[in-house]
């Protein structure tokens, strides 16, 4: 077993936090997942149990303190204490300027940036008392770059980045790890609803390719960390 031996990932049921799931669980980890949607986290446990991996889950809107600390307990009950925390909630909505709506702002700041202050906040503790563990931050290459009609998108991981630099000079200095991956077009449902963003489903990323990346990261023996990582696709 690897020595953070139980992994909690957010956003696990779609995308780079399912593959996320399924490869860290082939690499020995105990995966507790969480996800807005009860029926698809009870679904995604049956999965990872099946695939012979020990597993635990709970819904929780992650911007919100009080069903994030639920989710956390449940999973702690069930697992062990989380040494491996993986900040992959995500929501990408991509419009023009003028077209994007307050609630647009909003939902985006929520989902991607309030959440990671939230559940970073509630799991960091235990791995304080212990002076060791492992922060995943999936962010983006839009967090290093702007593109038309990312303009919540790309403020939301720019302060992703932002976040977990100023995070990353903290907690190494308690035995933790904050890394960051910033991957580029990713083969996910969300970024195929996105009527402005248009690519090759065959030249870019695969969710598989960036939750490689992330256990390639968090492989590296403690006292070496890998702060932030970019995954591109090879042509697109």
């Amino acid at each position: 077993m690897p020595p953070e031996s139980t992994a909690f990932i957010t956003g696990a049921t779609h995308g780079i936090g399912r593959a996320t799931a399924f490869a860290l669980g082939r690499a020995g980890y105990a995966v507790g997942v969480c996800a807005r949607t009860a029926a698809t986290v009870e679904a995604l446990v049956a999965e990872l149990r099946a695939a012979g991996i020990a597993a635990a889950g709970a819904a929780a809107d992650v911007s919100q303190p009080e069903p994030v600390a639920q989710a956390v307990a449940r999973v702690t009950e069930a697992l062990g204490e989380i040494g491996l925390l993986v900040n992959n909630a995500g929501v990408l909505i991509a419009r023009p300027f003028e077209e994007l709506t307050l609630e647009d702002w909003d939902t985006t700041m929520a989902t991607n940036v309030r959440s990671l202050f939230v559940v970073t906040r509630t799991v960091l503790p235990g791995m304080r008392r212990r002076r060791a563990g492992t922060v995943v931050n999936v962010a983006s290459l839009a967090g290093r770059n702007g593109f038309a009609g990312g303009t919540a998108y790309t403020a939301s991981k720019h302060a992703v980045l932002g976040f977990a630099r100023s995070l990353m000079l903290e907690a190494r200095k308690e035995g933790i790890r904050v890394i960051t991956i910033c991957p580029g077009s990713v083969d996910t449902g969300m970024l195929r609803d996105q009527a402005m963003l248009k690519s090759d489903p065959q030249r870019i990323l695969q969710p598989e390719d960036v939750a490689e990346a992330i256990v390639a990261a968090v492989r590296l023996p403690p006292r070496a960390m890998v702060s932030e990582i970019d995954v591109r696709p090879t042509n697109p």
